[in-house]
């Protein structure tokens, strides 16, 4: 039932000698793994204004400050993970280096932060993707939650195709974006080059100031501000976690593209906030305080006002509209690439369930593409597709990765300084040291502002949330450890057992029954008994003359059951015949149908899977299923193991 549409939609599985076609080329990866940080451009400059907004017009004047304190921070952490991707080309970012050089909790504290973040990624970027639309298009408002996990499906569905064809789908939105907001740039500076003026629809609206600011409440806002701007370097990691998936040189072609990023973004980002005070954007989290705004219509976005500003409401106005919907909802495919790989490493090293460390068909970590997907989708729905909510549990997870990993890197260069004698080689890693060092610095100073600026916001979730996947990363490896432990072979090797007791339960007579006796009796057990259980005298009487009729070669035990239980009597059956015999195992032989359609599972085998179920758990005794596959079995065989002869 599912093969065919899975087919259609993720396409024909890959063989592992093919990972190498894989490899992403520097064009691929900067749409791959770069989306995020490109995207966050569009909306970085309103998290300024929209803050500075409590404080009334008067506060306005800090944005230029503080958009040049925010491009301070990406120069210098891109710089930092420039020296990542040279000095851990395997990737794993933030948990790699933590992990080699601060210690496994400190790693589980950088991956479970990472792991949050790029969740939240996801939930922020669509649902910022989808306000886009719903600003361009307002009638669309009402159903942003149902775009937004369609959304998500359909990106999920893209990245089960694979990382080069995820790339190559998103490379024209990426591009696209980049391109028209530099446009935007070039046509607004020679704008203002001319003598034209430019203005924001926003500029005449006034602005009703929180009645707690003042003072040191003005100072605390500001602060606030800077960390909401701080958005802008969400996802800068990304590169650093994925160095594997680039073309050699990875190291190289990594760092180059990170890079390209930095200049980019910054470029972009430092246009956006000039354009943001030059039109005079006004904006309020709470529209009710902007003086001005016409009753019933819908706050523009700070990009969106920009555009009517430079643009007029032409075709370009839409363009820049429609690549800044698309770019906000890519952005989360660098969380698509992101998370899987750190999960796969976390499960590898027995943090997470193994079953994440395995690739899929396509030769993508697809159990941690879709348990992503599930994930922010519940988000998504919590949240009423919000960004504003939910835009204050981000960026807390993204510093306290970006602090482990740069306080990691400065351990790492420390190590190298002992192994290094040569002058020049050690003036090299002083140089990179010192750029970690500074990354440190810096991010561990924003990471206090986010923690005190926004936890009261929301941000508590997230500080709650990281400790309790902290501490579930533990309790999966000490239960794989435990695990391994109780499972390793013993010195003597495994005892055989002194008899096998052979048990077939039968309710009727039939060709699977008889199938099942037959398959005991091929194996030769020590003695073979098929049960009935007796709950229907007439029927029961019925089964032992049809059985003696048809002399079967094998004894039918009966077992009462005064209330009408058939596993119960059957299981404490299986134990009476253990407990009598410690050393040797009973092996239950259960027939089982197989069915081809989903709601014949709901017919069959409830009684069968339930007996199972309770046995598993039975010391010493084993359990076998004989399935019996009827007419309806044969659409889901694969052709050559179709039969036209009987049925079994």
């Amino acid at each position: 039932m599912l093969h065919t549409p899975k087919r259609w939609f993720i396409g024909r599985p890959l063989r592992s000698d093919r990972l190498g076609e894989t490899l992403l080329p520097k064009r691929l990866a900067l749409p791959v793994f770069c989306s995020d940080p490109l995207s966050s451009v569009a909306y970085a400059t309103e998290q300024i204004v929209l803050v500075l907004g409590l404080g009334g017009l008067g506060l306005l004047y800090l944005t230029p400050w503080l958009g040049t304190a925010v491009v301070v921070l990406l120069v210098v952490v891109v710089a930092s993970y420039r020296q990542t991707c040279y000095a851990y080309p395997n990737g794993g970012g933030a948990y790699a280096v933590s992990r080699d050089n601060l210690g496994v909790r400190a790693s589980l504290v950088a991956a479970s932060a990472l792991l949050v973040d790029y969740v939240l990624t996801v939930a922020v970027s669509v649902v910022a993707g989808v306000a886009a639309i719903t600003s361009a298009i307002p009638a669309l408002a009402p159903h942003a939650v149902v775009l937004s996990l369609a959304l998500v499906v359909l990106l999920t569905v893209v990245n089960l195709r694979g990382v080069k064809e995820s790339g190559r789908a998103f490379a024209v939105p990426t591009y696209g974006f980049v391109a028209i907001v530099f446009i935007l740039l070039a046509v607004a500076g020679l704008r203002l080059a001319t003598g034209q003026t430019l203005t924001a629809e926003s500029a005449s609206w006034g602005l009703v100031p929180d009645h707690r600011t003042g003072g040191l409440l003005t100072v605390f806002l500001a602060l606030r501000a800077f960390a909401s701007g701080c958005t802008a370097l969400t996802g800068v990691e990304a590169v650093s976690n994925g160095v594997p998936s680039f073309e050699e040189p990875k190291s190289r072609n990594a760092a180059t593209t990170l890079a390209t990023m930095g200049g980019l973004a910054i470029t972009m980002f430092a246009g956006i906030t000039a354009l943001a005070v030059v039109t005079h954007v006004h904006m309020a989290e709470d529209p009710a305080h902007l003086i001005g705004l016409p009753a019933g219509q819908e706050q523009r976005t700070a990009l969106s006002q920009i555009g009517l500003a430079v643009f007029g409401g032409g075709p370009a106005f839409y363009l820049l509209q429609a690549f800044t919907a698309a770019i906000l909802v890519l952005a989360a495919n660098t969380a698509y690439n992101g998370f899987p790989v750190l999960a796969s490493l976390l499960a590898h090293d027995g943090h997470l369930p193994r079953q994440l460390a395995r690739r899929g068909d396509r030769l993508v970590f697809s159990n941690g593409i879709v348990l992503l997907a599930a994930v922010a989708g519940l988000l998504i729905v919590a949240f009423d597709a919000d960004v504003t909510r939910l835009i204050q549990l981000y960026i807390i997870g993204v510093f306290v990765s970006f602090t482990l990993s740069q306080a990691g890197m400065v351990r790492h260069w420390s190590r190298e300084l002992r192994a290094v004698r040569d002058p020049r080689t050690r003036r090299s890693v002083r140089r990179s040291q010192a750029i970690n060092a500074t990354g440190a610095a810096m991010t561990t100073l924003v990471l206090l502002l986010v923690l005190v600026t926004k936890f009261t916001h929301g941000a508590w979730i997230v500080v709650i949330a990281m400790p309790l996947l902290f501490v579930l990363m533990l309790r999966i490896r000490r239960h794989y450890d435990t695990a391994d432990a109780e499972a390793a072979p013993r010195p003597g090797g495994v005892t055989l057992p002194s008899r096998i007791h052979a048990v077939v339960p039968v309710v009727k007579i039939n060709e699977p029954t008889l199938r099942t006796l037959a398959f005991a009796r091929a194996i030769h057990p020590d003695d073979l008994t098929a049960v009935t259980v007796r709950v229907d005298p007439a029927e029961t009487d019925r089964l032992f003359a049809e059985w003696v009729g048809r002399d079967i070669p094998v004894p039918l035990a009966e077992i009462d059951s005064p209330f009408r239980d058939i596993v119960q009597p059957l299981v404490d059956h299986v134990r009476s015949i253990r407990r009598s015999s410690p050393r040797d195992v009973v092996c239950v032989f259960i027939p089982e149908y197989v069915v081809g359609h989903w709601w014949e599972a709901l017919l069959h085998n409830q009684t069968a899977l339930w007996l199972k179920t309770r046995l598993l758990f039975q010391p010493g005794v084993m359990v076998t299923s004989v399935p019996w596959q009827p007419a309806s079995s044969h659409a889901a065989m694969d052709p050559e193991d179709r039969t036209p002869v009987g049925v079994g």
